[in-house]
């Protein structure tokens, strides 16, 4: 049934204040505010396929169909209602904790990969012909990897610029290092050229002080957001500007400092969101949260507080998109080593908004 979602701050969810790493003394938390200022209305459709292994990225076709991202197996899956079909299997991927076969883009006749391979990440393009896979070929590497904190959405902005997410591969240090491609948001051209006016001449990066990013959208505005996993105390929806630095490890959240820029919303413990895939439909983003097993609505315009829809008991949710139609595509995540599978997991669900 369709839920009502209203801007109602929940109890763990915070607008502003900072809370910290270790090295940083967070100031006091503001009042939450109580008035409601904004609906819409979200409701499950139905169930577009099941029995996936661990679905990361998700990369629409013409035809309203999907290839669809496992991490762990290393194949691209074809789904549409009802079915889905292997179409082939990414060469190079080398599957720990985290990492292995993340996110997915298409464009034209090539469908591009962020992957974990033995020595780094790395992004891969690959011929697709309608059918099947070429042999990737590599666009960019040298991105630090780990067990954990490999980042892994692609996207391509309006500009036709690939925008990467990665994440710190665990080494704090390497987010505010502006020679690493660890803990960052990155921007290249198709063939993995850097553009002449990315903010740091001759660099890739397009902002930096991040610690794990796993969802990037493009708004009706053109304006990029980015969903981010804090690391005990406090998860991330920031707007990213170019040459901006987002504080990782300075501070966790917030940190009130004019060198560094806060997120637009924050959540409050990690365990509340633990935020990964993020889809824009209208004035509303949409991230899909793990630990937190909710898809939150967030309404761009400031007006209000994230706040979870009830879908039912779906557990752990890694991707959202949107899809031709209209309607949006929520994949959930119980088979990844963390979740509790139900019957049918992994699964992608179809979503209407209202």
């Amino acid at each position: 049934m369709p839920t009502r979602v209203i801007g109602l701050l929940t109890s763990g969810l915070l607008l502003a204040g900072c809370s910290s790493s270790a090295t940083v003394t967070a100031p006091p938390r503001p009042p939450e505010p109580a008035e409601a200022v904004a609906e819409v209305r979200v409701a499950v459709a139905g169930t577009v396929a099941t029995g996936l292994e661990v679905p990361w990225g998700i990369a629409f076709l013409p035809d309203g169909s999907a290839l669809v991202s496992e991490r762990d197996t290393g194949r691209i899956v074809r789904v549409s209602d009802g079915s889905s079909t292997t179409v082939g299997t990414v060469d190079g991927v080398a599957p720990r904790g985290e990492g292995g076969l993340l996110g997915i883009a298409h464009t034209g006749d090539w469908l591009y990969a962020y992957i974990t391979a033995p020595t780094d990440n790395r992004v891969v393009k690959m011929v697709w012909d309608g059918v099947s896979l070429g042999k990737p070929e590599v666009v960019l590497a040298g991105i630090p990897k780990a067990g954990i904190h490999n980042g892994g959405r692609i996207i391509f902005g309006p500009d036709g610029m690939l925008y990467i997410a990665t994440g710190d591969a665990g080494d704090q240090d390497v987010a505010q290092d502006r020679a690493s491609l660890g803990g960052k948001i990155l921007r290249v051209g198709p063939t993995g050229s850097v553009p002449e006016d990315n903010p740091f001449p001759g660099s890739p990066v397009l902002s930096l002080g991040h610690r794990n990013v796993q969802g990037l959208a493009f708004d009706a505005q053109n304006r990029l957001w980015a969903s981010e996993f804090g690391q005990s105390d406090v998860d991330e929806l920031n707007l990213i500007t170019p040459g901006s630095n987002y504080g990782w490890p300075e501070c966790e959240g917030a940190c009130g400092k004019d060198d560094y820029v806060d997120p637009v919303v924050q959540w409050h413990p990690t365990s509340t969101a633990s935020p990964s895939g993020l889809a824009i439909d209208g004035d509303y983003a949409y991230v899909a949260s793990l630990r937190g097993q909710s898809l939150w609505a967030v309404p761009l315009d400031g007006s209000g507080q994230a706040t979870p829809l009830d879908l039912g008991d779906l557990g752990r949710l890694r991707t959202i998109e949107s899809a031709p139609d209209g309607s949006m595509w929520l994949s959930t995540s119980n088979t990844d080593g963390r979740g509790d599978p139900r019957d049918g997991d992994d699964r992608i669900l179809r979503l209407t908004v209202d």
